[in-house]
């Protein structure tokens, strides 16, 4: 992924108002972000630790969506311990059901879609093996480094297109 600026991210999101977009907290240590080895920015906000944030490039453009952690009856129908965007078994609680609005109007009625992901949302450094799950291994795959990395994106992209879906 390409360097991306304070603003360009701020800018980006599609699912959230201008306000919510400029108050979100960064994540730590942005300035020092690897961003060579990220296939998209994920984060969880510092100050709202229910709430999460994805930045990716899509269809040449800049995509940001706000994401929070399901609460309530949602959370007890955790099941999945791999993650829906890069495979990476997690144990414990390393997996999390997030939940975005949707953007538009079905956003404003209240409509949104989940998705079982790493917790920390750092699931390119798990990919590239930057990252390891505290007490599970990533599965032994036939796929090259590269189609793990194509197959990610592919991945974050069909959740992105359900965000995006009728705008």
């Amino acid at each position: 992924m390409r360097a991306l600026g304070e603003k360009e991210i701020r800018a980006s999101f599609v699912n959230c108002s201008k306000g919510e977009a400029r108050r979100l907290t960064l994540p730590a240590g942005f300035t020092g972000t690897p961003w060579s080895d990220l296939d998209f920015l994920g984060w969880r906000d510092p100050k709202a630790p229910d709430r999460g944030y994805v930045v990716a490039e899509r269809d040449d453009a800049l995509v940001g969506i706000a994401l929070r952690a399901a609460t309530g009856a949602r959370r007890s129908l955790l099941k999945s311990s791999i993650c829906s965007v890069c495979v990476t078994p997690q144990a414990g609680s390393g997996i999390a059901l997030l939940v975005a609005p949707r953007a538009g109007e079905a956003g404003r009625q209240g409509n949104t879609v989940g998705l079982y992901v790493c917790a920390d949302l750092a699931c390119s450094l798990y990919v590239r093996g930057k990252k390891q799950s505290a007490l599970a291994r990533r599965m032994e795959e036939n796929l090259t480094p590269q189609e793990q990395h194509e197959r990610t994106l592919r991945n974050l992209h069909g959740f992105l297109n359900q965000v995006l879906a009728g705008v």
